[in-house]
């Protein structure tokens, strides 16, 4: 039974619904379509996706909550309601891997297998790779058998990313290809692995950056970018991947608790670390000023850089890169990733005569000794200092041509 007046949008509505001593119920996410949490008198809750195949109403599981949290819930109906829009049958596919039958089944709904059972689990951010399965891939082959799947049909789909023009994206879709069809070797689904007839140095060949920003080139596009029209907090990102140097992914996934303006330390932890060990990011008296900013601009969320979607969750994996894009179109600087900030400040400071293995600990380079996993704070006194003086750096270049952007109070911005 369905509660018509119930809705919820996030994990704290869900907390508070209430069992009914008598009654099974469900309440529909207001965010996702078809998707309910059932709730029993039991106390038991769980995800289920409703959806309409054929004429015919399906129900798929999900998982129980709160095993399965709100944003898991969601990405997995996504999901789901992709492979109803192309014609199958989660509900079937979910069946047919329970019992085991695995001949015949489509490149559509072993996907599903794989990127549930690899995908999700090794990677922080599947959003990549689901978005090459969802726009590549299952256009492409999805309702083919994966024992059908020719090195012609892998061809096609590669070769349609080069003849675009993104070779590195080719690489990619290569790639995962290859990885999910090793699985399916793997688990006896096919005999042979059609992918391996495309060797990787035939689609991309990664050339090695050297890009970084100089002065001038610093000045004139922070100047164009903080004057855009881009979300404050965005501009913000922009501004701390270049004062800070840490990697995008460990900008994206701050949050608050990881956080002390009073020390002025932000701890990067193990689980946001590329490297695999945790530092300190010793803060400047700017950087902190604009980690206050952030503070009201996250209202009462947990993360540093909320996602604007109604539920607590970080941003995108492409947020700042979008917001980078954007803001190039009004610069006339030219094209240049949010990596290349970290390299534009490792070139700057050393010129100004800082030591490198300073400098190689504020970027959190890979040490395999036990010495580097453990010592978050090795040069600590240097580094505070050198992040301060680079800081002053850069203010010096961009402060006074954007004084009104920075004597802008919070409660003027339009949130």
């Amino acid at each position: 039974m369905t509660s018509a007046k119930i809705t919820f949008t996030t994990d704290r509505e869900i907390l508070a619904l209430k069992e009914d001593e008598v009654r099974t119920y469900l309440v529909k996410d207001k965010l996702s379509m078809g998707l309910f949490i059932e709730v029993k008198p039991s106390g038991v809750r769980s995800w289920h996706y409703r959806y309409t195949l054929n004429g015919k109403q399906e129900r798929l599981v999900l998982g129980k909550y709160p095993d399965l949290p709100l944003k898991e819930a969601r990405r997995l109906r996504d999901e789901a309601a992709t492979m109803v829009a192309l014609g199958e049958s989660p509900s079937k596919m979910k069946a047919d891997i329970k019992k085991g039958r695995n001949g015949g089944v489509s490149v559509l709904s072993f996907g599903g297998k794989y990127f549930n059972e690899v995908i999700s689990k090794e990677r922080k951010d599947p959003t990549t790779m689901l978005r090459i399965l969802v726009n590549d891939i299952y256009p492409a082959i999805g309702s083919k058998a994966m024992e059908q799947v020719t090195t012609g049909d892998v061809r096609d789909i590669i070769w349609k990313k080069k003849d675009q023009g993104y070779d590195a994206a080719a690489s990619e879709v290569r790639g995962l290809l290859k990885r999910m069809f090793d699985y399916a070797t793997t688990l006896g689904v096919i005999k042979f692995n059609p992918v391996l007839a495309i060797p990787t140095r035939h689609v991309f060949k990664p050339k090695g950056r050297d890009r970084y920003l100089s002065n001038d080139e610093i000045k004139r596009y922070y100047t164009a970018m903080l004057d855009s029209r881009i979300y404050r907090a965005r501009k913000l990102g922009l501004l701390l991947s270049l004062l800070t140097l840490v990697r995008k992914s460990e900008l994206n996934h701050a949050k608050w608790e990881h956080v002390n303006l009073e020390t002025g330390i932000w701890l990067i932890p193990i689980e946001n670390s590329k490297t695999k060990k945790q530092m300190n990011v010793y803060l400047s008296k700017q950087v902190i000023e604009i980690f206050k900013e952030l503070k009201v601009l996250s209202a009462g969320s947990s993360w540093v850089f909320p996602a604007r979607g109604g539920y607590d969750a970080p941003i995108g994996h492409n947020t700042l890169n979008n917001a980078l894009k954007v803001s190039l179109r009004v610069s006339d600087v030219p094209d240049f990733t949010i990596h290349d900030l970290r390299r534009t400040a490792s070139t700057h400071l050393n010129e100004m005569g800082f030591n490198s293995d300073h400098i190689e600990a504020c970027m959190n380079h890979a040490d395999g000794s036990v010495r580097g996993i453990y010592n978050k704070a090795a040069y600590e006194p240097f580094r505070k200092t050198m992040m301060q003086q680079w800081a002053d750096r850069i203010y010096t270049l961009i402060f006074e041509t954007n004084i009104v952007f920075f004597n802008r109070q919070v409660n003027q911005n339009l949130l």
